[in-house]
C-alpha cells in the first residue's frame, strides 16, 4: 500500500519578497507538487498545503488548499481558522476528491494564522491536524481554544464493544444458517436439532442486528467529536458515509431473510440455498468498510476480506451447530458421526481459506512483516493468530482422535458416551474462536500505523535530542528551542559505522500532542542523511515525533520520540 506525500521545504525558507497572488506563489506551489514515497498505512495523509506550513506571505490568501494522498470526506465543523489574535475567522470549507479547500469570508490581518482541520479517510477513521502560516511577519502563536478537531481522536470503548459483539453475533447467525442448510441431514430425524439451530440463529441475528445498528450513532459521534447531544443534529447523520448505512442494512436484512428461510419448510433445497446466500451477503458486507478500503489493490483486498469473513463464520457457526446438535443426534445411529465427518472434511478447505486470506490481508494492510511486532495493530494480529492456532489444535484432536472413535462405536450407549467429549471439545474450540472475534473488533478500530516507543529509542545526550534505530539505520532527531512557537527540527540518518545513510525513500515525520496535531512535516533534504524543517508548535506539553523510514521494498519501521515543549 505505498502512499505518496509532499516533502516540500518549510515555508520559512520562502523569502519575504516572494511573489504572492493571494495565497502562495507559483514557485511554492511547484515545490509542493514534488512527491516522495509514503509508508504503508491505513489512513490518508496530508500531501501538501497551499500556503505551505510555516510560510511567510506578503499578502493574505483568499483561500487555503489542503491536498491529501487519497480521497477524504469533510465533517461538519471540521475546519476552524484562528487569526493572529486567536479569534475565530469565518470560513467555507469544501472537499472535492483528495482536496480540502478553505475559502475565507474576509481578509486576514498581519501575523500568524492557525487553521485546525478534521476530515475522514477512506477507511472510515477521522484524521486531524493544524496548519500555521504568517502574513507580513510571524507573531507569537495564541493558542486556539480546545476543540475536538484539534486532537487525535481516540476510538470510544463503546464502539469497540459494539463491533466485537456485532461480529460474534453475525458470525454465529450466518454460520448456524450455513451449518443447518449444508451439513445437517434433511431426513425427519434431524427436525428437532434443526429447530434448535433455527432458534439459536434467530437469537444471534437479533444480537448482531442490535450491535450493528447501535454502532451507527457511536460512529457518527466518533467522526465528528463531541457528545451524544450531536445526535439531534441532522448534519451528524449525514456525516456518516453511505457505505456504513449500506453495510448495516445488508447485515440486518441479510440475517433477517436467512433466519426466516431457515424456519418451517426449510427442508426445501431452494430455501436452503436462498438462506445460505442471504447469510453470505450479511457476513461479507463488512468487507466494504474499514482498513481494506485503504489497502491496494482494493478489489483484491476486499475480496480476500470477504472470503476471510465467510470462512470464519462457517467455522464458528459449524462448531456451534455441532455443539447444539450432536447430543440429540448421538442416539440416532451413525447420523452424528456422519454430520461430524462432513463438517470436518469441509473444515480443511475452510482453514486453508482462512490462512491464505489472513496472510494476504496482514501483508497488504500492514505493509511489512516487521510491523507485526513493531505496531500495536501487528501485536493484536499475533495475539489473534495464537488464539486461532489453539483452536486448530483442538480441532485436530477432535478430527483425528475423537471422531474415529465415535465412528467405530458399536452401539447406542457407546455413541452417546463418546459424543460427550466431542461436544465439549467443540464447545471449547468455539469459545476460543469467540475470543479471536472479539480481538477482531479491536483490530477494526486500531490504526495499522506504529505508535509505540521501541526499546531502541533513547533520550539522547541533550534535552532537544532523541535517537532511535530503524532497521539498520540510526536516526538522531533534534527539536530546538523546545518552546511554544517556531522551532527547528533536524533529522540525521547514519549507518552502523557512523557514515551518512538513506532509506529507499526519504523519511516521513509527523508531530502531535494531546492539544494539537500537525500531521506530516515537510522536510528539506540538506545533504546525504541530513534533513531539516521549520515547525510552529501551537501548544506546550509533550510532543510526539513519529518517524517512519522505508529501509527496503517491504520493510517500513516506525518509531516515536517524545519532546517536552515549554510554554
Amino acid at each position: 500500500m505505498a502512499r505518496r506525500s509532499s516533502n516540500s521545504a518549510a515555508g520559512h525558507d520562502q523569502p519575504a519578497t516572494a511573489p504572492d497572488n493571494g495565497a502562495a506563489g507559483p514557485a511554492l506551489r511547484a515545490r509542493d507538487a514534488v512527491r516522495t514515497p509514503q509508508p504503508a498505512s491505513a489512513h490518508a495523509h496530508l500531501a501538501s498545503t497551499d500556503p505551505a506550513q510555516g510560510a511567510v506571505l506578503q499578502t493574505a490568501p483568499d483561500r487555503i488548499l489542503f491536498t491529501f494522498d487519497e480521497a477524504v470526506r469533510s465533517v461538519p465543523g471540521g475546519v476552524q481558522v484562528f487569526d493572529a489574535q486567536g479569534k475565530l475567522v469565518e470560513a467555507r470549507p469544501a472537499v472535492k476528491g483528495a482536496e480540502l479547500e478553505v475559502v475565507l469570508a474576509g481578509r486576514l490581518g498581519n501575523g500568524t494564522t492557525v487553521i485546525t482541520w478534521r476530515v475522514v479517510s477512506e477507511d472510515g477513521h477521522p484524521i486531524s491536524g493544524a496548519l500555521t502560516f504568517s502574513v507580513g511577519a510571524p507573531t507569537t502563536v495564541i493558542t486556539p481554544p480546545s476543540s475536538d478537531s484539534n486532537s487525535v481522536p481516540e476510538v470510544p470503548w463503546t464502539l469497540t464493544l459494539a463491533r466485537g459483539v456485532g461480529y460474534v453475533g453475525l458470525f454465529l447467525a450466518a454460520g448456524l444458517v450455513a451449518f443447518a442448510a449444508r451439513f445437517l441431514p434433511t431426513d425427519p430425524s434431524a427436525d428437532r436439532p434443526r429447530r434448535r439451530l433455527a432458534v439459536s440463529a434467530r437469537a444471534a441475528a437479533v444480537v448482531a442486528a442490535g450491535a450493528w445498528l447501535a454502532a451507527l450513532p457511536i460512529t457518527a459521534i466518533y467522526l465528528l467529536g463531541g457528545g451524544a447531544g450531536r445526535l439531534g443534529q441532522g448534519a451528524t447523520w449525514t456525516s456518516l458515509p453511505l457505505t456504513e448505512y449500506l453495510v448495516a442494512a445488508a447485515v440486518v436484512g441479510g440475517l433477517a431473510l436467512a433466519v426466516i428461510l431457515l424456519g418451517p419448510g426449510s427442508a426445501s433445497p431452494r430455501r436452503r440455498v436462498a438462506a445460505v446466500v442471504a447469510a453470505a451477503i450479511a457476513v461479507t458486507a463488512p468487507a466494504l468498510v474499514g482498513h481494506t478500503r485503504a489497502a491496494s489493490p482494493e478489489l483484491l483486498v476486499i475480496g480476500a476480506d470477504a472470503l476471510h469473513l465467510l470462512a470464519g463464520s462457517v467455522w464458528l457457526g459449524g462448531l456451534a451447530g455441532l455443539a447444539l446438535t450432536l447430543p440429540a443426534l448421538s442416539s440416532r445411529g451413525a447420523v452424528a458421526a456422519e454430520v461430524l465427518a462432513r463438517f470436518s472434511t469441509a473444515a480443511a478447505g475452510i482453514l486453508a481459506a482462512l490462512v491464505a486470506t489472513g496472510s494476504l490481508l496482514v501483508w497488504r494492510i500492514l505493509g511489512s512483516w516487521t510491523a507485526l511486532v513493531d505496531t500495536g495493530y501487528g501485536r493484536l494480529v499475533l495475539a489473534k493468530i495464537a488464539i486461532v492456532l489453539a483452536a486448530l489444535a483442538i480441532a485436530a484432536w477432535n478430527r483425528w482422535s475423537l471422531l474415529p472413535r465415535l465412528q467405530r462405536a458399536a452401539n447406542k450407549t457407546s455413541r452417546q458416551t463418546l459424543s460427550r467429549p466431542v461436544v465439549r471439545a467443540t464447545a471449547v474450540e468455539g469459545a476460543v474462536l469467540v475470543v479471536a472475534l472479539l480481538i477482531t473488533g479491536f483490530l477494526v478500530d486500531t490504526s495499522p500505523e506504529g505508535g509505540a516507543l521501541p526499546a531502541s529509542a533513547s533520550a539522547g545526550a541533550s534535552p532537544d535530542t532523541r535517537s532511535t534505530t530503524l532497521g539498520d539505520i540510526k536516526v538522531q532527531a533534534t527539536l530546538t528551542p523546545l518552546t511554544r512557537g517556531s522551532n527547528t527540527m533536524t533529522l540525521r540518518l547514519s549507518s552502523a559505522t557512523g557514515e551518512p545513510a538513506e532509506g529507499v525513500a526519504p523519511p516521513v515525520v509527523r508531530l502531535s500532542s494531546d492539544g494539537a496535531t500537525l500531521g506530516d512535516i515537510p522536510l528539506t533534504h540538506v545533504s546525504a542523511g541530513f534533513y531539516t524543517a521549520q515547525v510552529t508548535l501551537p501548544v506546550s506539553g509533550t510532543w510526539r515525533m513519529q518517524v517512519s523510514l522505508r529501509v527496503s521494498a517491504f520493510v517500513n519501521p516506525v518509531a516515536e520520540l517524545k519532546f517536552v515543549v515549554s510554554g
